[in-house]
């Protein structure tokens, strides 16, 4: 492979290691990224390469056993998605464009950097200032507990601490499955059953799981 600035011998690695139908697709689009953005840095993330561009993720490739993926962050990249009027047949799997089986499916290496180009420039604008974030996962409001159990709690001291140390799913749990009792005689039933269960310490799904 000829030398390019900033590349890293960890992603010469990574090709030289892929199956021989990827190779000429990973170098391809190596080349293609160095010369849309000369500044991109390489680096490997996840065991895949990526591209970085001053600090933020740019695009990423990997090989797999029977096909390629490459991604471009943050880009819509659907018109480069058609071959003679028709969408690729290369669809499904990860990245951007698909499973990449060969060098034919790959987009045009003028249109492929046009996109890499705008999404330097959108980096260099501050349009985009941040690499991909889990979402943070959604706050559920502490679980109203019923009165029979809060009153039944009350009374049992031990229960009441083992009750407060569960985690708040583990607390919900107890108090839907005693709140959904459509009778009185049931829930009475279910608060006893589950007094009987926090006393022990034991969550509501002790028997088939750990909360």
């Amino acid at each position: 492979m000829r030398a390019m600035p900033s590349t890293l011998p960890a992603v010469d690695a990574y090709i030289a290691k892929s199956a021989p139908f990827a190779q000429p697709i990973l170098e391809s689009l190596r080349e293609t990224v160095h010369k849309a953005v000369p500044d991109v840095e390489e680096a490997v993330k996840w065991s895949m390469p990526f591209f970085v561009y001053k600090g933020i993720i740019l695009a990423n490739m990997a090989a797999f056993k029977e096909h390629c993926s490459f991604g471009i962050w943050k880009e819509n990249v659907q018109p480069l998605m058609k071959r003679n009027g028709a969408e690729s047949d290369a669809r499904g799997g990860m990245g951007s464009f698909g499973k990449l089986r060969s060098l034919d499916e790959l987009p045009p290496a003028k249109e492929l950097k046009r996109v890499l180009v705008e999404a330097a420039r959108k980096i260099d604008s501050g349009e985009r200032d941040a690499n991909w974030k889990r979402p943070a996962p959604r706050t559920r409001p502490p679980a109203e507990v019923p009165e029979a159990l809060a009153a039944a709690l009350k009374k049992n001291k031990p229960a009441a601490t083992n009750f407060q140390a569960m985690s708040p799913s583990c607390r919900r749990e107890y108090c839907e499955w005693i709140a959904d009792a459509k009778r009185e005689e049931t829930r009475d039933k279910r608060v006893a059953t589950a007094m009987e269960w926090i006393t022990a310490g034991k969550k509501r799904h002790w028997k088939y799981e750990n909360c």
